[in-house]
């Protein structure tokens, strides 16, 4: 039971990807892999403002900032030097790299006995479930402000911006300051997941974020073949789905470990689940 419990808690610690993937991808048509090096900021960050003692409220918002001006930079670099929006990713990701190795010192960053926001609250006595009721109200706080966000005036732009952007900007919207907006706070949220997945771990490592891309990714295309099944145009019940899609690709991956496969399959097990979740809408029934 922990061990599922334990792919639960994981699946809301990258809610903060999934979210900022559905923005960068589903809103404005951006495949940013910044992520990769955003989530690492974050948690590079925040094991080192513990270790320095400093509040993890202080942290959260320092993180959030941090993340938002990598993605800002991102976006600055496909917007105003005209520069492939993957290609922009990839050169700030690769930049992040030394960023968050310089910030950390070393490789890793190890947290024993360090104070985190799973022990400064105490609500349950059980630790997994303490730690469980702590993620889901703040998951619920930061969906809650994505969803809100995007149901403002200045929301409606941005996601107007991702659908038709020729007539957006003849109603006198600056695109471009949309998506370098919309950039920063997709890679805001995947800092967030960083400083909750480092305080969840316990560590920070210059690696943890290679390939993280793809929970997000997979996260959210889950959730775009349920929203497209179901016709949902809800915008809260489609940030719900997204987290759903979240947990639901970690419970699989926590399936996966548990029926006895190779850990080391475990990146193949994944590509494969979403390939899988990507071509399964398109196929079609050809009795001919």
């Amino acid at each position: 039971m922990d061990f599922y419990l334990t792919a639960l808690l994981q699946g809301l610690c990258f809610s903060g990807i999934a979210l900022g993937i559905y923005i960068s991808m589903k809103i404005f048509n951006i495949p940013d892999i910044t992520t990769d090096g955003s989530y690492t900021l974050g948690g590079a960050i925040t094991g080192i403002m513990l270790l320095h003692h400093w509040s993890g409220w202080v942290t959260l918002l320092t993180i959030f900032l941090a993340g938002g001006i990598a993605g800002a930079i991102t976006g600055f670099i496909h917007t105003r030097l005209k520069v492939n929006a993957l290609l922009a990713g990839i050169l700030v990701m690769t930049a992040l790299y030394s960023v968050n190795l310089t910030f950390m010192g070393r490789s890793n960053l190890p947290l024993i006995g360090t104070g985190s926001l799973f022990t400064s609250i105490n609500l349950l006595a059980n630790p997994n479930q303490n730690t469980l009721v702590i993620l889901l109200a703040f998951v619920v706080v930061i969906t809650f402000l994505a969803g809100y966000l995007l149901k403002t005036d200045f929301g409606l732009a941005m996601r107007a911006t991702g659908n038709s952007e020729s007539m957006i900007r003849a109603l006198g919207v600056n695109t471009d300051r949309m998506k370098i907006i919309g950039l920063a706070l997709a890679n805001g949220l995947t800092a967030i997941s960083g400083y909750l997945m480092t305080q969840f771990q316990g560590f920070a490592d210059i690696s943890m974020g290679i390939g993280i891309v793809i929970v997000g990714l997979g996260s959210v295309i889950i959730a775009e073949t349920l929203i497209n099944w179901l016709n949902i145009t809800s915008v809260w019940l489609s940030l719900t789905l997204v987290l759903g899609g979240a947990i639901l690709f970690q419970i699989v991956l926590a399936v996966t470990l548990n029926i006895g496969v190779d850990a080391n399959l475990l990146k193949l097990v994944t590509a494969v689940f979403v390939l899988l979740i990507v071509s399964l809408p398109r196929l079609k029934y050809n009795p001919s």
